[in-house]
């Protein structure tokens, strides 16, 4: 039915614009006779070559394509096309002529003319009706919505709004910081003022929605520009960043709600794509872990990639299912192999490295939750340190030329035991990287966004069940970094590293959790305080107030990316690492806790626990 329709429109067109060759022809030599009586002699060739030049002009109007152009969306690339198929019909219409006739029956002043009413003619209707469109979308009902950012993404918004017949906003003016668009006007709509007039421009416009538009900015510039729309009773809506557009393939107009991702992990970052590629091509990827968060979206970041294949390794059957799925509906053609098992299991690691072959491991596979740790060190130490040791020794039994060890922020200083064992997952890899052909890289950063038992997930169920949101501290404050982002620099660290490093990513300012709390419950629409309470509880056990990212020592350098940095540890005693490892390897084989923490703070010496059962602590204040 709508093809039907369309192929109606467009012979209705083309009648039009072959009346208006009609028009144009005769009008020429009207014109050429100064709008008087033309001769019968020339009136005679005029109609005696009319079928000619129908014929000619359309087929020129035809090859030019004017009719993949839509009158509603009439704008220069049309009218240049017009000027085109206008120009050549001409030049082939006084060819022919002079071909047969040498142009003896044709006056040579109606060939500029015709060319230049056939053009007028054809292109007057078409803005006419763009015209009459645009302001009859301007006048329809909707909800009155003023626009923050007059850039790209602020005109590209606009005209999608008035084209869209359906839109319930109706765009009424922009602001903007830039002084040098102040006063300007973009689709006949004026840029008022800075953001700051946002409240003022609310009421005196009588504004029922603000969006966003300004997918470039950064969380500090989205973080003002949202404070202030909160100061005004009217809700507001973004534009999805320009990492989220290019990674899901929205619409410039695809609106949605303002989330704590847009306030905390908007700053873009620069991937170097042809560098990554060119060090993935090819290659066979394992990922263990590649069932959780940080694992999974590093499975569909690698997956655009042109890998030969990509093994997951997960020990959560729900988990592996989900994210084999989710790879084959958006890329059907890639290889996956999803393979069941544990990374402290070493005959099920060898066996899925013996069938997979990687050339690569990215090594997400841990436990992270820190209070529940705390008092589960047996298995904490086993998971995130004998885990990875045993995938580690088993890519250097299968010559695997990189290993990538995903660790925290927590691993600096650690006060937990969480923390503690991924800095001992770091200094095993240092010790292994000079053993084998395996270069091992470390990738360190904060926490991420929306991952699996991190904040937001909790604060977002409690504002749903009505608070209270409960924060551990006021002034308890931790780094941020949204999930594909952290992914995205991971590969990256993966692409330069040469082995033995500790890349460490630059997560921007540390924020504070009251802070997010209260965002997280004005976004809802809710005020804190009010209507939803927030309550202080006490840091947990293994918690710290701050989070550092790297050791005073380590000495951090710049690297080729602007959001990576390099550290350089210092050098250990490989034979007293060794000794630790094997001595925690049988403090866990015989399940004893007190020699696990012995064995663990003599491997990290910097591990300070705050909480640990008094006890304990007793019988080992000889190694403290």
């Amino acid at each position: 039915m709508d093809r039907m329709l369309r192929l109606r429109t467009r012979t209705i067109i083309f009648i039009h614009d072959l009346v208006m060759v009609l028009l144009a022809w005769m009008g020429a030599f009207w014109l050429r006779f100064n709008l008087g009586v033309i001769p019968e002699q020339w009136l005679n060739s005029a109609w005696r070559w009319l079928p000619v030049v129908l014929v000619l002009q359309g087929l020129s109007f035809r090859f030019y394509g004017l009719y993949r152009g839509v009158w509603r969306f009439a704008s220069v690339p049309d009218l240049v096309r017009i000027v085109k198929s206008a120009a050549s019909g001409v030049l082939v219409i006084a060819t022919v002529m002079f071909v047969i006739e040498r142009l003896e029956g044709l006056p040579r002043s109606v060939i500029p003319l015709y060319f230049g009413l056939l053009t007028v003619l054809l292109s007057t209707p078409r803005v006419m009706y763009r015209i009459w469109k645009d302001r009859s979308t301007n006048l329809r009902d909707g909800r009155r919505a003023l626009i923050v950012g007059a850039g790209n993404a602020g005109e590209a918004l606009v005209r999608d709004l008035r084209r869209d017949r359906d839109s319930q906003f109706v765009p009424v003016a922009f602001v903007d910081d830039d002084p040098e668009k102040r006063g300007r006007e973009i689709h006949s709509l004026r840029v008022r003022a800075a953001c700051d007039h946002i409240p003022n421009l609310v009421q005196r416009l009588d504004i029922d929605v603000i969006l966003i538009a300004v997918p470039s900015a950064t969380d500090r510039q989205m973080r003002r520009i949202v404070e202030i729309c909160e100061s005004v009773q009217v809700p507001f809506m973004t534009l999805p960043s320009v990492q989220e557009l290019l990674a899901s393939g929205q619409p410039v107009n695809a609106l949605r709600e303002v989330s704590i991702e847009d306030l905390l992990g908007r700053a873009p970052v620069k991937l170097d794509r042809s560098n990554v590629e060119r060090h993935l091509q090819g290659k066979r990827i394992f990922v263990t872990g590649g069932g959780g968060s940080i694992g999974g979206e590093l499975c569909k970041q690698i997956a655009r990639f042109p890998v030969e294949e990509l093994t997951i390794f997960e020990r959560c059957e729900f988990n592996l299912y989900k994210i084999t799925g989710a790879l084959a509906k958006v890329y059907p053609k890639l290889r996956v192999r999803a393979l069941l098992g544990d990374v402290a299991d070493r005959c099920a690691v060898e066996g899925a490295l013996a069938a997979s072959e990687p050339d690569v491991i990215f090594h997400a596979a841990a436990y992270k939750h820190v209070p529940l740790l705390e008092y589960q060190m047996r298995q904490a130490v086993v998971n995130n340190v004998l885990g990875t040791r045993t995938v580690a020794e088993a890519a250097m039994g299968r010559g695997v030329g990189e290993f990538v060890l995903i660790s925290t922020d927590k691993a600096v200083n650690p006060g937990n035991v969480m923390g503690a064992t991924k800095r001992a997952a770091e200094i095993v890899l240092q010790e292994l990287n000079t053993q084998g052909p395996t270069r091992f890289v470390t990738v360190r950063f904060g926490n991420v966004l929306d991952s699996a038992g991190s904040v937001v997930p909790l604060f977002r169920e409690q504002i749903q069940a009505g608070g209270p949101v409960t924060v551990t501290d006021p002034e308890v404050t931790r780094y941020f970094m949204t999930i594909p982002e952290a992914c995205q620099l991971i590969m990256q660290a993966s692409a330069m590293g040469q082995g033995g490093e500790i890349f460490v990513l630059d997560m921007g300012e540390p924020i504070k959790i009251s802070y997010l709390a209260e965002q997280m419950i004005r976004l809802s629409g809710k005020r804190p305080g009010e209507d939803i309470r927030i309550e202080y509880i006490g840091l947990r056990p293994g918690e710290k107030l701050h989070e550092r990212l790297f050791l005073d020592q380590e000495h951090l350098q710049p690297t080729g990316h602007d959001k990576l940095l390099l550290a350089q540890p210092e050098g250990a005693d490989l034979t007293e690492i060794r000794k630790h490892l094997l001595g925690l390897i049988d403090a866990c084989q015989s399940a004893e806790e007190e020699k696990i923490l012995r064995c663990l703070r003599a491997l990290v010496p910097e591990f300070r626990p705050d909480v640990v059962d008094m006890t304990m602590e007793r019988n080992l204040a000889s190694v403290a």
